[in-house]
């Protein structure tokens, strides 16, 4: 992989963020995203940049724009802006972490594992998957208010804006309860794909679903010459997509302050 694949990456990044925004104000390298129906998703509501002629700036700025929010949050998609910009942020009181770009390095027809026999993934409309994002919501956020977790759900419906194509994916149980599931992101022009938010409900583990998801979702990518996901560098599933044909090409920057005086 090259520094022009992560360079791709970061312009289909910031184009998502754009198209499925509510409202968009561009400044220089980047764009804020609003979206006030989802007040509580930092994802909707964010500074999102690539390269920033003034990453020192970055503090004042986001106070500006987003200054009307409780939080903060501002995704930088450059890693030398993201470093250039780290102390001045931090000293601002914002916690800094990192996502590691990873890109599929074998064949875009199939994962490095089977998927589970007799269950593969289907593409879903969003109301047969929300059940399932609210109750683990709920489990991952038990102190969380019904209205904030029932945002943090439908905001997923924003996505669909995204790009040329997005997809829910789903693998059900023998009982048709959707017990796995995954975003797919696709914009077949530039040859480029994403998978996102994989995730087993902790009712439904240990049983290959995750796998079934991969695999299903790689073959939907298999006219695209870049698949690519995010992954958090301190957390175990970045080995687990090691296993299944990701390599780490750079990262990402996202900076955050919760409860931010309005």
């Amino acid at each position: 992989m090259s520094v022009t694949d992560l360079q791709r990456i970061a312009a289909f990044r910031l184009s998502f963020a754009r198209r499925q925004a509510a409202v968009v104000t561009e400044v220089p390298g980047g764009a804020v995203v609003l979206d006030p129906e989802y007040g509580a998703s930092y994802e909707h509501n964010q500074l999102v940049v690539g390269g920033m002629p003034d990453p020192l700036g970055l503090p004042a700025l986001a106070e500006r724009i987003l200054g009307h929010l409780r939080h903060r949050q501002i995704t930088v998609l450059d890693d030398t802006t993201g470093i250039d910009c780290a102390p001045a942020l931090t000293a601002a009181g914002y916690s800094h972490a990192s996502q590691l770009v990873m890109a599929y390095s074998g064949s875009a027809t199939a994962s490095a594992a089977a998927p589970a026999a007799g269950l593969p993934a289907q593409s879903v409309a969003f109301a047969d998957l929300r059940p399932a994002l609210l109750s683990q919501l709920r489990r991952w956020m038990p102190q969380a208010e019904e209205a904030v977790v029932s945002q943090l759900a439908d905001r997923r419906t924003a996505r669909l804006r995204g790009a040329e194509q997005v997809r829910f994916l789903a693998v059900h149980d023998e009982e048709g309860t959707v017990g796995s599931w995954a975003d797919f992101y696709c914009d077949a022009t530039q040859g480029i794909a994403q998978i996102e938010d994989v995730v087993t409900a902790d009712t439904h583990v240990r049983r290959g679903y995750a796998d079934t998801l991969l695999t299903t979702a790689l073959r939907h990518a298999s006219d695209c010459g870049l698949v690519f996901l995010l992954a958090d560098p301190d957390d175990w599933p970045r080995a687990w997509y090691v296993r299944r044909g990701f390599k780490t090409i750079g990262r990402f920057h996202v900076f955050t302050r919760a409860e931010a005086e309005s």
